[in-house]
C-alpha cells in the first residue's frame, strides 16, 4: 500500500466516486441538483460565445466593406447577446462556486460527525494499536482534502460537455487538428501523473512520522506541557527534534516539487509546438481564401479553449483518480469493525444483580504482545461486595476492571454475570449498570456543570443531581469559590476558563461517580491526589454511594482499602493472596510486605 499506485488501482479506485457521491447527495441534495444543473448550463457558454464572435467580426467585416452603409441593427443584437452570455456565465461561475463551498462545508461536517460515530463504536484495544491511529488520521484528511474532488469530477464532466460542443465545430473543418492536439498534450499528462503518484506514496508512507510531527507541535505549543517545558529547559530539544523531522519532509517533498517542474517544463514546450503548428494551419487557410476572418476567429478560438480544456482534462483526470485513491483511505476507516459487540439476542443487564460476577481461568493479551497482561484469574464478586485491588505497577489492576466493563474481552477464559457469560448481555444496558472513574480521567475543557454531568449525560439538565453529586464528592466548596459557579468554564484552552489543581480536579470526577446511577461502581485511584483530611471526607461518603452496590477500589493507599470486604492482591497479571485486610497482614505475604514498606513511610 505503500508503493506507488498504478493505472490498475487509479482505475479500481473510481469505483469510490459513485459512493462518494452518495455522500454528497446525502449532504444536500437540492445544492447537489442546482450545481450540475448550472454546470450543465455553463457548459455551453464557451462554444455559444466563440460562434457568437464569429458572427459579429463576419459582420463587421461585411460593414466595412459596405463602407458602414449598410444597417447596424444586427451587429448590436449580436455584441448584446455576447454581452448577455458573458452576464450569464460570471454569475453562473459565482454561484458555482458559492455551492461547491457549502457544499464542502457540508460534507466536511457530516464526514466528520461520522468519523466520530464510527470511532465510538470501535473497541477500547483498536484505539491503542498504532495502525489503526494511522487509518483514523488518514480518514480525518480526508474531511477537508476531499472536498475539493467534488469539484474536480463536476468541472471534468462540466469541460467534457464544452470539448465535445468545441470538437465538433473543428471536426467539421479538420479531425487530424484534435488527434496532434491529443498527442501534443499527452506527455505532460503522463509526467503529472506520474509526480502525483510520487506524492501520494510518500504521503502514506510518511503518516505515522506527521502524527509525531503533530504531536511534537502539541508538545512545543500547548498550556498542558507549558511548565514541565520551561522547568527542564525542554524548548530546544522538543524544537530541534521537530526541525529535522520538518526538514526531512520538506526534502522529500523539495526533491518532488523540482522533478515535477523540470520536466513539466519540456512536456509543455511539446504542447506548444503542437497548438501552434495547428494555429498556423488555420492561418494558412485563411489565407488562402478557403475560411473567412469569422471563421478563423472561430477556429482559432475553438481550438485555444479546446487545448486548455484537454489539458485540464487530463491533468484533472490524475487529481481526480489521486483523490478516490485518497478516498480509499477515508472509506477504508469504515470496515474497520469492532469485536466486542452486543449478540443478536442479547439479554438485558439484570435489574438488580442476583448473584455477582465470576472469572474462570481469564487471561488477557494484546494484540501482536508476547507477554500476558492478565492471566488464570480465578475469583468471584459477589453482589454487594467490595473489593480492592492492589499490587505494583503494571500489576494488571486497571486491565482487570477494563474486562469487567468488558472494555476488553478475555483472549481466553470468561467472566459470568448471574450465571451467564458476559458477552450474552446486551453491551449498552451492561455499561449503563458499571460506572467507572479512572485514574487518568478526561479534564473536559467544559463547563463545571458539564464536567459533572458526563457521568450520567442523560441528566444533563438536572440541576439538583449535579448540586447533590457535587456536595458529595467534596467538589460543592470549590464550586463556591469560582466566579460564575456551575456556569464556570475550566481549563485555560477558552475565554475565561479557570484552571484547577490535580486535587480539585479529582473531586470533580468524582462528582460524576455520584451522577450515575449504576449497580456496579469501579474507582481506580480514586483520592490519589487529595490531601489527607480530603481523603479521608472522600471515603466517608463512598461508604454511603457504593451502601447495596457492588464496588471495585484500586488504590496504591492500604489505609483506603481496609474498608473493603475484600483484598484482591495481583502481581505481573496473576492473582497472588485474596482475603481481607487482617488475613493477609496474618499470612505475611506480599500484601504484608507492600503495607509494611509503606507504613515505614510514614514513620
Amino acid at each position: 500500500n505503500q508503493l506507488k499506485p498504478s493505472w490498475k488501482d487509479r482505475l479500481k479506485a473510481l469505483r469510490n466516486l459513485p459512493v462518494f457521491f452518495q455522500l454528497v447527495w446525502a449532504a444536500s441534495p437540492w445544492m447537489t441538483l442546482a450545481n450540475i444543473g448550472m454546470r450543465l448550463l455553463r457548459s455551453a457558454i464557451p462554444i455559444s460565445v466563440l460562434y457568437v464572435g464569429r458572427l459579429i467580426i463576419d459582420e463587421a467585416v461585411f460593414l466595412n466593406k459596405d463602407h458602414g452603409n449598410g444597417p447596424t441593427t444586427h451587429l448590436w443584437s449580436l455584441i448584446s447577446i455576447e454581452f448577455a452570455l458573458a452576464l450569464i456565465d460570471d454569475a453562473l461561475g459565482r454561484c458555482i462556486s458559492l455551492l461547491d463551498s457549502l457544499l464542502g462545508d457540508l460534507f466536511g461536517k457530516m464526514s466528520s460527525i461520522r468519523i466520530m460515530e464510527h470511532a465510538a463504536k470501535l473497541d477500547l484495544e483498536q484505539f491503542e494499536d498504532p495502525v489503526f491511529y494511522d487509518k483514523l488520521e488518514r480518514a480525518r484528511q480526508q474531511t477537508t482534502g476531499r472536498t475539493v474532488l467534488l469539484s474536480q469530477v463536476l468541472s471534468q464532466v462540466q469541460d467534457m460537455i464544452t470539448m465535445a460542443f468545441l470538437a465538433a465545430g473543428l471536426i467539421v473543418f479538420n479531425p487530424w487538428l484534435i488527434l496532434l492536439l491529443f498527442i501534443s498534450i499527452l506527455p505532460s499528462f503522463i509526467g503529472e501523473s506520474h509526480f502525483n503518484d510520487q506524492t501520494y506514496a510518500m504521503n502514506r508512507r510518511q503518516t505515522p512520522e506527521r502524527r509525531e510531527l503533530d504531536y511534537l507541535r502539541y508538545l512545543g505549543a500547548s498550556d498542558e506541557t507549558a511548565k514541565e517545558l520551561k522547568i527542564f529547559n525542554l524548548s530546544g530539544f522538543i524544537i530541534d527534534k521537530f526541525r529535522t523531522l520538518a526538514d526531512k519532509f520538506y526534502m522529500s517533498s523539495r526533491k518532488i516539487a523540482i522533478n515535477r517542474s523540470v520536466w513539466g517544463t519540456g512536456f509543455t514546450l511539446l504542447g506548444s509546438v503542437g497548438y501552434y503548428s495547428a494555429y498556423v494551419y488555420i492561418i494558412f487557410e485563411m489565407i488562402q481564401g478557403r475560411i473567412t476572418i469569422g471563421q478563423l476567429t472561430f477556429l482559432a478560438g475553438s481550438f485555444r479553449q479546446l487545448k486548455s480544456l484537454m489539458e485540464s482534462l487530463l491533468t484533472r483526470f490524475t487529481a481526480v483518480s489521486q483523490g478516490a485513491i485518497y478516498l480509499s483511505d477515508f472509506f477504508e476507516f469504515f470496515e474497520i469493525q469492532p469485536r466486542i459487540v452486543s449478540g443478536i439476542r442479547a439479554r438485558p443487564f439484570p435489574n438488580p444483580i442476583l448473584e455477582g460476577f465470576v472469572f474462570e481461568n481469564v487471561g488477557f493479551k494484546y494484540q501482536q504482545a508476547e507477554a500476558w497482561a492478565s492471566r488464570n484469574l480465578n475469583f468471584t464478586l459477589k453482589v454487594g461486595e467490595k473489593i480492592a485491588l492492589v499490587g505494583e505497577n503494571g500489576a494488571g489492576k486497571t486491565t482487570l476492571v477494563k474486562l469487567l466493563a468488558r472494555l476488553y474481552e478475555p483472549t481466553e477464559g470468561r467472566i459470568l454475570l448471574d450465571g451467564h457469560d458476559l458477552k450474552e448481555y446486551d453491551l449498552n444496558s451492561l455499561r449503563r449498570n458499571i460506572g467507572v472513574i479512572f485514574q487518568d480521567y478526561l479534564r473536559y475543557q467544559m463547563r463545571v456543570s458539564d464536567n459533572i454531568a458526563v457521568g450520567n449525560i442523560d441528566e444533563k439538565e438536572n440541576k439538583p443531581r449535579i448540586v447533590s453529586s457535587a456536595e458529595q464528592s467534596l467538589a460543592a466548596d470549590l464550586v463556591a469559590r469560582l466566579p460564575a459557579g456551575y456556569e464556570q468554564m475550566l481549563g485555560k484552552r477558552f475565554q475565561e476558563g479557570i484552571e484547577l489543581s490535580g486535587g480539585e480536579w479529582q473531586k470533580v470526577a468524582l462528582a460524576r461517580a455520584y451522577m450515575r446511577d449504576a449497580q456496579v461502581l469501579i474507582l481506580d485511584e480514586p483520592t490519589s491526589a487529595l490531601d489527607a483530611r480530603a481523603e479521608f471526607e472522600v471515603f466517608q461518603r463512598f461508604a454511603a454511594l457504593t451502601e447495596g452496590k457492588t464496588a471495585v477500589l484500586i488504590s496504591h493507599r492500604f489505609s483506603t482499602v481496609r474498608m473493603a470486604d475484600r483484598i484482591l492482591v495481583l502481581q505481573h497479571g496473576r492473582l497472588m493472596e485474596s482475603g481481607t485486610h487482617e488475613a493477609l497482614i496474618a499470612k505475611n505475604g506480599m500484601y504484608a510486605e507492600l503495607f509494611n514498606l509503606q507504613a515505614k513511610g510514614y514513620q
